[in-house]
């Protein structure tokens, strides 16, 4: 075991082995009148989130939701974003969260894929909802709420444009706060077996094919969470800021997870924007937070940064998404914060409740994802015998510790595939060390990483099929020097609409029908297809 994990050990939970959600009713109990979460200045206590939580398990009880049920979650970051969370799991039931940048034929895909029950969407987002509602039988009630329904008079920070928004009526859906102000709080928790039951269900890649829904234990959760805040020497008295998208695993774990677990206060930003995060970490006092790379970046090209007093940020845990946490970059955030630490928060996954490595804060290796988290082994496999290798050596990383998923629903054959005797396959190509850090070197998959988003080739091909002209489309990644990756197209028109459409025709129309970071930025046209006899196409071929 290295070094700096064993002056932790051994992993100890807060409040024992509970699921979070009793985190949350008893930090209600020892410290009500803390501030839980800040909305641009309107700063939500313990005791009014517990207890609008307990609202909403009431209500969406009262609408039926039992134990098992699927319930999605289809916002940006705001604080009904973390009531919808904690109220569906104080039921026994399951948080499906939905990517607020999904359209339409997104939605009804996981929709039906998951059976999902019932939604809380965010009112902006509802006419991509409404547009699938007849195509998605077991989507039985949909709550819908604005944002800025949880800001105060006092706002302390910039607002974005969607809190700006004039709230909507909509038919056929319950609005959240109307009704949290009419139901009584839910005074029965349900009976939670937290290694078993599934709590969450995260859709992700697998190994192949469109996107499955990977079922989380409210233990999966419950230990990643413990890891990181022990790890990373989280406190009660500290301040914690949350940018990134809550319905992302990493975002979740960060910004959902933590503050819950260790009863910090948390700043709550809807999304990253350089001046309103400059000036949340300076006016709060901000001393940890989770960002990926070009939010640093961004913040430290910001016009006149150096006027701002960010020497309170002591520890930023980050990721390279679309560019790399390395030392210059470390450097020049250290000169900014007068000494705070920035480097790779972890190596991880969907499957696993990601962070599974983290970083020593006392022996940071930039270009690596840290050392195996508690409780956690991973092995480097060599790709063609199965067999382990030494250090050094390149192969496929396998996963195993109490974080690993129960498996795909209703896909046993991909389960079978990724998870084996209770380790996770994951699909990654990196290397150990002397020293047990991991680097990853890319990826197995033909996923594309896009904007640190997982981009699934059978997704964006099935949802491109729709276009009238296109007889055929395979999808690829190519390299972008913003994103990291971006899709790029390969499409056989149907021949009545040969020479009658351009690429810049398919891209707009991508850019409606689907998620800003998957939509194909260039398109060919090509006569066919590289494919085998039995028709399966030859990615590979079209990347070279």
């Amino acid at each position: 075991m290295n070094a700096y994990l064993k002056e932790l050990e051994p992993l100890d939970y807060r409040l024992g082995e509970k699921p979070l959600h009793d985190y949350l009713i008893q930090n209600a109990i020892d410290h009500p009148d803390q501030t839980a979460y800040n909305f641009y200045g309107n700063e939500i206590s313990w005791h009014q989130m517990a207890d609008d939580t307990r609202r909403l398990a009431k209500f969406l009880q009262n609408k039926g939701v039992a134990k098992g049920d699927k319930v999605a979650l289809y916002m940006q970051n705001c604080p009904q974003y973390l009531l919808g969370h904690y109220a569906i799991q104080m039921l026994g039931a399951t948080v499906v969260p939905l990517n607020p940048m999904y359209k339409a034929s997104e939605l009804e895909y996981f929709i039906n894929e998951a059976e999902i029950m019932a939604m809380i969407a965010g009112d902006e987002l509802y006419d991509q909802v409404d547009a699938i509602r007849a195509k998605t039988p077991s989507l039985q009630f949909v709550l819908t709420t604005a944002y800025a329904d949880y800001l105060s008079e006092n706002r302390t920070l910039p607002l974005p444009d969607e809190l700006k928004r004039e709230k909507q009526k909509i038919d056929d859906t319950f609005d959240l706060v109307e009704y949290l102000a009419v139901t009584e709080p839910l005074d029965e928790i349900a009976s939670i077996d937290v290694w078993e039951d599934v709590g969450l269900m995260v859709f992700t890649s697998g190994t192949t094919g469109r996107p499955k829904a990977a079922m989380l234990t409210f233990g999966n959760a419950l230990f990643k969470t413990a890891a990181a805040a022990q790890g990373y020497l989280l406190k009660h008295e500290d301040q914690t800021l949350a940018v990134a998208p809550l319905s992302h695993i990493a975002g979740m774990l960060m910004g959902v997870n933590l503050p819950v677990y260790q009863s910090t206060s948390c700043i709550l930003l809807t999304r990253f924007d350089p001046v309103a995060a400059i000036q949340a970490i300076e006016r709060y006092r901000v001393n940890k937070m989770y960002t990926v790379a070009p939010m640093n970046a961004a913040i430290l090209n910001e016009t006149n940064v150096e006027d701002h007093d960010l020497t309170c940020l002591e520890m930023n845990f980050a990721t390279s998404f679309g560019m790399a946490i390395d030392e210059p970059l470390a450097k020049a955030w250290g000169k900014l914060t007068n000494g705070c630490l920035l480097f790779e928060a972890s190596y991880g996954l969907s499957e696993t409740h990601t962070a599974d490595t983290m970083m020593p804060v006392d022996k940071i290796k930039y270009g690596t994802c840290g050392i195996p988290t508690y409780q956690t082994e991973i092995r480097i496999v060599d790709t063609e015998t199965g067999d382990d290798l030494p250090p050094g050596k390149q192969g496929e990383i396998a996963v195993k510790n109490p974080g690993v998923f129960k498996g795909y629903l209703n896909r046993p054959e991909a389960t079978a595939a990724t998870l084996r005797d209770g380790w996770v396959f994951t699909g990654d190509i990196g290397t150990l060390d002397d020293e047990g850090y991991l680097t990853f070197n890319g990826r197995v998959k033909e996923m594309i990483k896009a904007s640190g988003y997982s981009v699934f080739p059978e997704d964006v091909e099935a949802l491109m099929s729709d276009h009238e002209a296109i007889a055929q489309v395979a999808a690829i990644g190519v390299p972008d020097s913003k994103r990291g990756e971006s899709v790029k197209a390969f499409i056989v028109l149907k021949p009545e609409y040969v020479e009658k459409i351009t690429a810049n025709d398919i891209i707009a129309w991508s850019k409606e029908h689907m998620a800003a970071y998957k939509y194909p930025r260039e398109v060919a046209f090509v006569d066919q297809l590289p494919a085998t006899s039995s028709g399966k196409v030859l990615r590979r071929l079209l990347k070279e």
